[in-house]
């Protein structure tokens, strides 16, 4: 398990891909693979979402990374301090405008997603990537 807090700013977000990535890597899923980017994928658009969306002026945000060997899962949770829960785009949202496609591609590539309660104040959102069993078995530490 992985757990870090971050500041609910842009350089938060991406210091929470960057180290996610890392912590990966030492998983058994080395940077640039499939499942790696599958998962940095979902970790910097929830942690975008937190930092855009969820932040509350003096609040962090937390990530949360969780890898089943046994199960080839890695589960990536995002809490913030925010009351408000994130509603995906209809698919048929303008292609044209910034923003606003964040939970359709963590949709897109996660098993599963969702949004769940937290301790304290706000919600964590959360989402499920499969990675291959070969890297579930091969990973160190």
């Amino acid at each position: 398990m992985f757990v870090q807090r971050f500041s609910a700013t842009r350089r938060g977000a991406r210091l929470a891909r960057r180290l996610a990535a890392h912590r990966l890597h030492r998983w058994g899923m080395p940077y640039g693979g499939p499942a790696s980017d599958t998962v940095t994928l979902v970790v910097a658009e929830l942690a975008a979402n937190a930092a855009l969306h969820g932040r509350v002026p003096g609040r962090d945000f937390e990530l949360r990374l969780t890898f089943d060997r046994a199960a080839g899962v890695v589960r990536v949770e995002v809490s913030d301090t925010h009351p408000g829960r994130p509603e995906p785009p209809e698919p048929a949202h303008p292609l044209d405008t910034d923003g606003g496609r964040g939970l359709l591609l963590v949709a897109a590539v996660a098993a599963r997603w969702g949004v769940g309660e937290r301790t304290g104040p706000g919600k964590t959102v959360w989402a499920e990537c499969e990675v291959p069993r070969s890297a579930a078995v091969s990973g160190a530490g």
